[in-house]
C-alpha cells in the first residue's frame, strides 16, 4: 500500500488506497497459503455485504423537477425541498437567535419550514419538553418567517408524555409506548390535544401541522402489530382501526381549522428490529403502511412524510445514514451486529449510495397507494448528486425531500442551487455533532461541524449573531496554515472586509482534511469541505501562498496588522524503537509505509480509532493501547457516532487496553503495561503511534505584532472546533 508522498497531497491517495485496500500486503509464501486466503475472505466478507456505488455524484442536471411547483394542501410550493421539524432546541436561547436561526431558512430560498414540538399545546398529558407558550418566542418567529417569505408549520407529538401503564420519563432507550396503554378516556383526551393543539397553532400563525405518528410516538404504536394488542374499534383487526386513532385526529382538526388547514402525518414507512436484527415478524412493513397511508388519507390527511422505523436508535430513524459510518464495513447498527440491506428492511431499501436517497423506494410505494404527496428523509441533498435527486422526482419516488442537515449547514442552500453554484454550497459532512452531543467532560454541546455559527450566534463566543461584523478599518492579516482551521479564518476575515493572505508550507491546500478523507474514506464528504473552503478563499478575494514556510523573520518583514496561527499541532516524538520484525511508525505515515496483518495503535483518540477501523476494513487485526481509561475512547467523534463505531470494533476483533502504555517492542511481539498487574505479550507487526497531538504555537511566542493561534496548534481536538476556532478568532479582528 506504498504511494508516494506527492501522490498523497495531491489527493490521489484515496484512489491508490482503494487499489491497495483490495489485497493483503505483498507476496504470501507458499506454506502460508491458507492462512492469507482466510484473511482474504474476512476482507471480502466485510466489503461484499452492502456493497456500494459512490459514483452516482452526476451533475448532469437542470434540476427542473427539483424546482417544479406542487401543492401541499391550499399551499402552493415551488420547489421540493422542505426543512424538517429537527433543530428546535435553538428555542431555549434568545428571541434574536431563535428568529435569526429560522427566518435564515426562508431568505435562503426554503418555503416550508417545519418547527419542532416544544411548547404546551396540550392540556391533558404535560411533558417534560414543554414549555409555555406565552413566555417563548413563537410568535416572533413565525413573524421573521412569514417576513421572509416562507410558510411555518409546527409538528405535534406525544413525546415525553405518560400514559396509564407507561412512563416516558423511566421507560428504557428501547421502549415504546403501547397502544393499551390508553384508557378509551385517555384516547379521545389525547385527541382533543392533538386537536386543540393544532387550532393553537393556527392562531399563533403558523400554515399547517404535522401530526408525529412514528417512533416512539402513540400513533404509531396504533399502527402497528407489535405495539397495539387492543380489542376495540381502534385495535389492529383491520387497516382501517390501525389508521382510526391518527385519522380522527386529522378530521377534528380539519372540522376546528377548516378543510383547507393543511394536516401532514409522519410515520415509519418501513420498520426493522436493530435490537436482534432479524427478529422482525412484528415490524411493520411497507405493505401494511400502504393500506395504512390510504386510510389516513381518506381521514383527510394532506401529505405523507415517511422515514425509517427502527425498533432502539431513534436517530437512526431520520439519519440513519449512521448504519454507514463504518469505512469498508458498512451495514453497521448500535451493538456490532450488521444488517444486510439486501435481504433486512425486506430488501427494499436504495442502500447503494453511502446513505443517500436510502428511503426513496419505500416512498414509490406509498406514493403509488396515495393520491396526496409523500416526502422522505435521511441524506436528501441534491446538491450531493443533482440527477440523482432530480430523477427521483422526476420518475415519481417521492414528491419532495425532507432536509435537515444541508440546509443547517448552509442556510442559503435553495438560492444557490438554483442558480447553479454547486461548488459554494458548504457540505454536511455527516458527523453527528448537530444531534444530542457532549463535550469530553458530558456537557451538552450541539453544534456544527462545517457552520460554526449554529448554536453559537447570540451567545457569548457570538454575541453579533450569524452574520460577521463588517470590518474595524484596513487591516492586513497574514494567516499561517492551510488546514480547516486557517482556511475559515481566512474566509470570515476577508468576508469582513480584510486584506488577507494565507500561507501554507505544502504546496497544496486542506492540512490534515486530505489525510483524514483518506482514513475515513468517503462518507463524511471531507474532501468536498476540502474544496468548498478553497473555493471560498477564491470567491472572498483571499491572496494563497503555497510551498512557502513561514519563518519569525518573514512575519516581522510582512508586518501584517494581525496574524492567524493555524499550522496545526506536533507530534509526540516516537518513544518507542523499531525491533526485528516489528516496525514502530506514527500515525501520520500510516499511507506511506507497509503496514502488517497484527498491530497495535497506541492512543485513544478519533484519529487512532479511525485508523482503526481504517486497517480492520482490510483485514487487520488490530489491539488497541490508550493511556487513558475507555471513557475517553474516540474523543472529538460525536457521541452518536461514537455508538456506531466502538462496538462495531469491538465485533471485529479489536481488543482495548485502557490506561496502558507499550512497556517494550520485541521482535514480532510488544509487551503492555496496564491494569492487568502482569506484562501481556501480543503479537505484533506495526506499531502505529497515534497519541494526542501537542499544542505547536511558538512562531508567534513573544511577537510584537497581535496574533491568535487557532485550531490543533492552539489546543489539538477535531475538525469542529478547529474551524470554530478560526471562525472565531477572524470575528475578533
Amino acid at each position: 500500500m506504498n504511494i508516494s508522498r506527492r501522490d498523497f497531497l495531491k489527493g490521489s491517495a484515496a484512489g491508490a488506497l482503494g487499489l491497495a485496500a483490495t489485497t493483503l500486503l505483498g507476496p504470501v509464501a507458499a506454506s502460508a497459503e491458507s492462512a492469507a486466503e482466510e484473511k482474504v475472505n474476512i476482507y471480502k466478507a466485510m466489503t461484499e455485504l452492502n456493497p456500494q456505488d459512490y459514483n452516482f455524484r452526476d451533475t448532469d442536471s437542470d434540476l427542473s423537477a427539483v424546482f417544479s411547483p406542487w401543492k401541499f394542501g391550499g399551499l402552493s410550493l415551488n420547489h421540493r425541498m422542505v426543512k424538517s421539524a429537527a433543530g428546535s432546541d435553538t428555542q431555549r436561547g434568545s428571541e434574536e437567535e431563535a428568529v435569526e436561526y429560522y427566518a435564515a431558512f426562508a431568505k435562503g430560498g426554503v418555503e416550508m419550514i417545519w418547527v419542532e414540538d416544544f411548547l404546551a399545546f396540550g392540556e391533558n398529558f404535560p411533558s417534560s419538553r414543554q414549555q409555555p407558550i406565552e413566555t417563548s418566542h413563537i410568535r416572533a418567529v413565525v413573524d421573521g418567517v412569514h417576513a421572509a417569505g416562507g410558510y411555518i408549520g409546527y409538528q405535534l407529538s406525544c413525546m415525553g408524555r405518560s400514559f396509564s401503564g407507561f412512563d416516558a420519563a423511566t421507560a428504557p432507550q428501547y421502549a415504546s409506548a403501547f397502544a393499551e396503554h390508553l384508557t378509551r378516556e385517555e384516547v379521545k383526551l389525547v385527541q382533543e390535544d392533538f386537536i386543540q393543539g393544532a387550532k393553537k397553532m393556527k392562531d399563533l400563525g403558523f400554515d399547517a401541522v404535522e401530526i408525529n405518528a412514528a417512533g416512539n410516538n402513540i400513533g404509531q404504536a396504533f399502527f402497528s402489530r407489535q405495539r397495539n394488542h387492543r380489542d376495540d374499534e381502534y385495535g389492529p383487526q383491520s387497516f382501517e382501526n390501525r389508521a382510526r386513532f391518527v385519522g380522527e385526529i386529522i378530521t377534528g382538526i380539519k372540522e376546528i381549522c377548516g378543510k383547507d388547514f393543511p394536516v401532514q402525518v409522519l410515520i415509519n414507512g418501513i420498520e426493522e428490529n436493530d435490537i436482534n436484527i432479524g427478529e422482525a415478524d412484528l415490524s411493520t412493513t411497507v405493505e401494511e403502511n400502504c393500506k395504512i397511508c390510504k386510510s389516513l388519507e381518506d381521514f383527510g390527511a394532506d401529505s405523507l412524510h415517511v422515514r425509517l422505523g427502527v425498533f432502539r436508535m431513534h436517530v437512526c430513524q431520520f439519519a440513519s445514514d449512521l448504519y454507514f459510518t463504518g469505512n469498508g464495513i458498512i451495514g453497521t447498527a448500535a451493538n456490532g451486529t450488521r444488517f444486510d440491506f439486501s435481504r433486512h428492511f425486506e430488501g427494499k431499501l436504495l442502500a447503494n449510495h453511502d446513505a443517500y436517497g436510502m428511503m426513496l423506494n419505500v416512498a414509490r410505494e406509498i406514493k403509488e397507494a396515495v393520491t396526496i404527496p409523500v416526502g422522505t428523509v435521511t441524506c436528501m441533498n441534491p446538491a450531493h448528486a443533482p440527477k440523482f435527486f432530480n430523477d427521483a422526482i422526476e420518475n415519481g419516488m417521492c414528491d419532495f425531500f425532507i432536509m435537515n442537515r444541508p440546509l443547517t449547514v448552509d442556510t442559503e442552500y435553495v438560492n444557490k442551487l438554483r442558480e447553479g453554484r454547486l461548488d459554494e454550497i458548504a457540505p454536511c459532512t455527516r458527523c453527528m455533532h448537530c444531534h444530542f452531543d457532549y463535550t469530553e467532560d458530558g456537557v451538552y454541546y450541539e453544534h456544527c461541524r462545517v457552520n460554526a455559527a449554529t448554536q453559537r450566534a447570540w451567545h457569548d463566543e457570538m454575541p453579533e449573531g450569524a452574520t460577521p461584523l463588517p470590518a474595524d478599518g484596513d487591516k492586513k492579516v497574514m494567516v499561517i496554515g492551510g488546514g480547516p482551521a486557517g482556511m475559515e479564518a481566512a474566509r470570515i476575515a476577508a468576508q469582513r472586509g480584510y486584506d488577507v493572505t494565507l500561507y501554507e508550507k505544502q504546496t497544496v491546500l486542506g492540512g490534515l482534511l486530505i489525510f483524514a478523507n483518506v482514513i475515513k474514506g468517503p462518507h463524511e464528504n471531507l474532501d468536498d469541505l476540502k474544496k468548498y473552503l478553497i473555493r471560498q478563499l477564491e470567491l472572498k478575494g483571499v491572496k494563497v501562498v503555497t510551498g512557502t514556510e513561514v519563518t519569525r523573520e518573514m512575519i516581522e518583514q510582512e508586518a501584517p496588522d494581525y496574524v492567524v496561527l493555524a499550522v496545526g499541532g506536533q507530534r509526540p516524538e516516537l518513544e518507542l524503537e523499531s525491533n526485528g520484525a516489528t516496525t514502530v511508525i506514527s500515525l501520520d505515515d500510516i499511507a506511506f509505509k507497509p503496514i502488517g496483518d497484527n498491530v497495535v495503535i497506541i492512543g485513544g483518540n478519533a484519529q487512532a480509532v479511525d485508523a482503526a477501523q481504517y486497517l480492520i476494513a482490510q483485514g487487520k487485526h488490530v489491539i488497541m493501547v490508550s493511556p487513558e481509561g475507555k471513557e475517553h475512547l474516540d474523543k472529538g467523534q460525536s457521541s452518536w457516532v461514537k455508538q456506531f463505531t466502538i462496538p462495531m470494533l469491538y465485533a471485529n476483533g479489536m481488543r482495548l487496553w485502557p490506561n496502558a502504555s507499550v512497556k517494550e517492542v520485541r521482535d514480532g511481539s510488544i509487551v503492555i503495561d496496564g491494569e492487568t498487574g502482569c506484562d501481556i505479550v501480543v503479537k505484533c507487526d506495526t506499531v502505529i503511534d497515534a497519541r494526542d497531538m501537542l499544542p505547536n504555537a511558538g512562531l508567534i511566542d513573544g511577537l510584537d505584532i497581535p496574533a491568535v493561534a487557532v485550531g490543533d496548534c492552539n489546543s489539538p481536538f477535531n475538525i469542529a472546533e478547529a474551524i470554530a476556532a478560526g471562525n472565531i478568532a477572524a470575528r475578533r479582528i
